[in-house]
């Protein structure tokens, strides 16, 4: 066996090497045009002088997008709509205490930037949110705000051939009126197809 193995050390070598890149090469992002979906939760921070609201919901998120995969680098566009969810609790301030409901929804626009590691990646995001708060206090008033702030986020993905993973953290830095403080977040799995 060694007599074979020392006369023929390039062809085991080639076969080794065509066996370990030959995954890699099927496992990246294709480039191309892409939907997904996401599922998670995500929590709403409110600081007021009179009083704090600190609570989480489930909340999904759909999307589509496009893929400019370069070599190691991805570059990509995206956008879609988001629902953060119904978070509720119950408020404290100077004039007593009160439920607060909210129901938090949004459209967003991304530019994506990120680097392949086999079929492991990571990227980072930018853009902006449209987003729209209905809230109702204590089960008798209720207000509807909207605007259009930042948001970030960064992620991790794995892709097997046109199918790809991801576990992304998103911020969107909402600005609520007659609010000191509003902070909106996510954290989410999710499932993108390229076609």
């Amino acid at each position: 066996m060694n007599l074979i193995l020392q006369r023929k050390p390039a062809c085991y070598l080639t076969l080794l090497g065509i066996l370990t890149l030959a995954p890699v090469q099927f496992a990246f992002a294709d480039s191309g045009l892409y939907v997904g979906g996401s599922v998670g939760s995500a929590g709403v921070e409110l600081d007021e002088e009179s009083f704090d609201f600190n609570e989480d919901d489930a909340a999904w998120k759909a999307f589509a997008g496009y893929n400019f995969d370069i070599l190691i680098v991805d570059l990509a566009v995206e956008g879609g709509y988001v629902d953060f969810g119904s978070p509720s609790g119950r408020v404290t301030d100077i004039t007593g205490d009160f439920d607060l409901d909210l129901d938090i929804s949004g459209w967003s626009a991304f530019a994506l930037a990120g680097v392949e590691l086999g079929p492991v990646g990571v990227f980072a995001k930018a853009g902006l949110v449209g987003w729209t708060i209905d809230s109702t206090i204590g089960g008798v008033g209720s207000a509807e705000q909207d605007g259009t702030d930042p948001a970030y986020g960064v992620g991790a993905r794995f892709s097997l051939f046109s199918l790809e993973f991801r576990a992304e953290y998103e911020r969107f830095e909402i600005d609520l009126d007659d609010v000191d403080s509003s902070d909106l977040d996510m954290v989410s799995l999710g499932v993108v197809w390229t076609f």
